[in-house]
């Protein structure tokens, strides 16, 4: 047993892990885990005619996906060009070959491959999980010979000298502008030009809501008009350009405007190739639906993707809600908005998946009861919908996901109106839950050496009960105060009373204004504090636990593993807080790091965060929760808590809303704690996220076959070679044209390069 330091307060201070340490957050280690997502049961009890629908869904899925490389940094589609070039002239084991005669160590052919199988996982160079910039772990020089000397660059030399010309610095640079996904000076990002601001973002963003349009599909590119007044384009993605279409709803708005003293142009055709093969295999899906819903849903998935309508993807998520129940579950288009530093833009992704019977019976159960634990949450009535619409839950088998990152669940749709009026559906990913998150014993940080077995045992169980209640009554619950165009309220005003200040209701949302407009950059993560916070209200309550199989001791133990999972998860949040721009870059740790705040408010020795020097002599922590003192001390603080956070959220009040949320949100030196010197010891010990090596679907005659690969970094790169085995030249070309045509916009590659145009 480890004991803390003694005689200081903050003993633990930044030189304890200066030096190299800095250095390990940007680079994907050697020993990365490496899991392989199993789904060949479940697709083995597929029928023919499913397998199909799946595969050219998985198709449309894959391809969609390519625009994140777009959506990510200036260099991301040439570094994923010139990898899959590499790698599909000869495969890891050949180039590793042609590596060691090179003079490459075994330690850093591994390290590049570690790398090349992070920029497929993340879709680019940036960790889809905190927004920070990975880099080859080994010399650039050396690579540099391996590359030039490779198959691909003597079948290709132009070409392939060109893309490494183009991404070879930035593939390794490190400057500080670069370290990390970010808008104007905090960093870089391709959902906006270079020499956008946040300002320029509010600004658009407004403009964007005058006009009734979303942002979810959009990108805003800033240039000086010939008058001096700052001219903005705001680019749609689409298939058309400026082709004339007289039956859409989106060519009135394709045209130019003046607002608040700007040009605005609204245009549209962002990524058109990558989603016109989206569309191709979206009509070849329909064609093997299995029933009205599906076939209407595509259909306006198709118009949405084709014409840059998010109102046609909002009619297609009616139809997706209303197909209860399906064999096999999709969803596909630009739908999150964790990465655009405003928060309003959508990261494409698409998902293709088979229902898990079992344990959707289970999800089944906490649906039917959902009205009646809604009743309780600790808010007033009226601060919830009028009408509790059944959702689907059901756990799922992914077999595809394509985007930045695999989630441990999903609700959906994301758009307001939609789940206020229409409903919404949750999904467990069953078999990411089961390799994603498990933890070996010695890689097991920050907990007393007594509750690692208790840990590991129900940290499962624990994460299937809290993924369940954070999708379906954390954000399916909660109403939002609405004034229509018309003027009519949805809320009563005379006899609505704000539970904290005994007044009348004083703020709402307007017509045009949603929860992400509105909270904007504050908008996920305190939704997903929201989430996780009645998650661990709920899990106190038996019947919960009963709807789980969960009875007496376990029960316990699964109430104080999910608690402790929590805090524990606060403290390891620190990894993705930014000193030095006093940012956040991950919104689930960001709430997580609120929820230990406000358990560590709560006093009474709940919860306690202790620095001390680890078996190995350098810095460590440890966290302590009390489990008698779960439901007598956490239980009310997180019922205040909660309250304040939906009654903030009902009202549509961003001011107090901020206050409250960056106030727990803010990373300080103060004693007891020292977060930020902590933050040090957090990022000495952290274990990087795995990596998920997914299957492939193939036709062979009028068959669908699942191929599946090995797990490891060689895997996940054979897995991605063979997935566009027909057109991989063609798509390589497209991605970097597409990233040429706007390199003048970022202060990156600033020429195509030769051969590439």
């Amino acid at each position: 047993m480890e004991e803390p330091e003694a005689g200081s307060e903050c003993a633990i201070g930044a030189a304890a892990a200066a030096g190299p340490m800095a250095d390990t957050q940007y680079i994907l280690p050697n020993d990365i885990g490496v899991s392989s997502l199993d789904c060949r049961e479940a697709f083995r009890l597929l029928s023919s005619t499913e397998r199909l629908y799946a595969h050219y869904l998985s198709r449309a899925a894959w391809y969609g996906g390519l625009a994140v490389l777009l959506q990510t940094s200036p260099e991301a589609p040439y570094i994923y060009a010139l990898l899959s070039r590499l790698f599909r002239a000869q495969d890891p084991d050949q180039l590793r070959q042609h590596a060691l005669a090179e003079g490459l160590t075994e330690e850093e052919y591994q390290a590049f491959l570690v790398y090349a199988a992070g920029v497929y996982s993340n879709m680019g160079n940036y960790k889809s999980f905190g927004d920070t910039k990975f880099v080859p772990n080994l010399p650039k020089e050396k690579l540099e010979r391996v590359i030039l000397g490779s198959e691909a660059a003597q079948q290709h030399p132009e070409e392939v000298r060109g893309l490494w010309q183009t991404c070879g610095e930035l593939m390794f640079s490190l400057e500080s502008g670069l370290r990390h996904l970010g808008l104007g000076k905090e960093g870089i990002t391709t959902y906006f030009s270079g020499n956008c601001t946040m300002e320029d973002a509010k600004l658009a963003q407004d403009f964007l809501d005058s006009q009734n349009l979303s942002a979810y599909n959009t990108r805003l590119f800033k240039e000086a008009g010939r008058d001096g007044k700052p001219s903005y384009e705001v680019r749609l993605a689409s298939v058309l350009g400026t082709e004339p279409n007289l039956d859409s709803e989106m060519t009135s708005k394709l045209k130019s405007y003046e607002f608040q003293g700007s040009h605005f142009r609204v245009t549209r055709g962002d990524y058109a190739p990558i989603l016109q093969k989206v569309v191709e295999h979206l009509e070849k899906a329909k064609a093997y639906a299995a029933n009205s819903h599906q076939e209407q849903m595509l259909a306006q998935y198709i118009e949405s993707f084709t014409q840059g309508s998010i109102e046609a993807h909002k009619k297609g998520s009616r139809f997706w809600i209303q197909d209860k129940g399906p064999i096999v579950e999709s969803y596909i288009g630009f739908i999150e908005s964790y990465r655009d530093p405003f928060g309003s833009r959508g990261e494409f992704e698409g998902f293709v998946a088979m229902v898990n019977k079992a344990m959707s019976a289970k999800f089944e159960w906490l649906v039917a009861s959902a009205e009646q634990l809604l009743k309780e949450l600790p808010w007033p009535p009226a601060f919830e919908k009028d009408k509790f619409l059944t959702p689907d839950f059901t756990s799922l088998d992914v077999l595809t996901f394509a985007g930045s990152g695999i989630p441990a669940g999903i609700n959906i749709p994301n758009y307001d109106d939609l789940r206020q009026t229409e409903g919404f559906k949750n999904v467990s990913l069953g078999n990411v839950l089961a390799v994603a998150y498990t933890t070996q014993r010695e890689k097991l940080t920050f907990l007393e050496e007594e509750d690692k077995d208790l840990y590991i045992r129900w940290k499962g169980p624990s994460f299937d009960v809290q993924v369940g209640l954070h999708e379906l009554l954390g954000h399916g619950s909660g109403k939002l105060f609405v004034q229509d165009e018309k003027g009519a309220f949805n809320f009563d005003q005379e006899t609505v009373i704000n539970p904290e200040t005994g007044e009348q209701i004083q703020s709402w949302y307007r017509s045009g204004e949603t929860w992400d407009s509105k909270f904007s950059t504050i908008a996920s993560s305190y939704e997903e504090c929201r989430a996780e916070s009645v998650g661990l209200y709920l899990c106190l309550h038996p019947q919960v636990l009963e709807i789980f199989g969960f009875e007496g001791a376990d029960a316990e133990d699964v109430i104080y593993v999910n608690w402790l999972n929590m805090v524990r998860a606060g403290l390891l949040a620190l990894e993705f807080y930014t000193p030095e721009t006093s940012s956040w870059r991950q919104a689930h740790m960001q709430a997580r790091f609120v929820i230990l705040r406000v358990l560590l408010e709560a006093g009474e020795g709940l919860v306690t965060v202790t620095p001390t020097t680890g078996s190995d002599g350098r810095p460590d922590a440890r966290v302590r929760l009390d489990r008698d003192k779960i439901r007598t001390v956490g239980k009310p603080a997180l019922e205040r808590f909660l309250r304040r956070l939906q009654v903030l959220k009902s009202t549509g009040d961003v001011a107090g809303g901020r206050a409250l949320y960056e106030g727990y949100a803010a990373v300080t030196d103060a004693p007891p704690e020292c977060f930020l010197s902590l933050r040090d010891t957090v990022l000495l010990r952290k274990e990087a996220r795995k990596l998920i090596v997914q299957p492939n679907t193939r036709l062979e005659g009028s068959e669908v076959q699942l191929l599946e690969y090995e797990a490891s970094a060689a895997g996940l790169i054979r897995s991605f070679s063979e997935r566009f085995l027909e057109d991989g030249p063609e798509l390589e070309k497209i991605l970097t044209q597409l990233a040429t045509a706007d390199a003048q916009f970022w202060k990156g590659p600033s020429e195509a390069p030769s051969g590439q145009a």
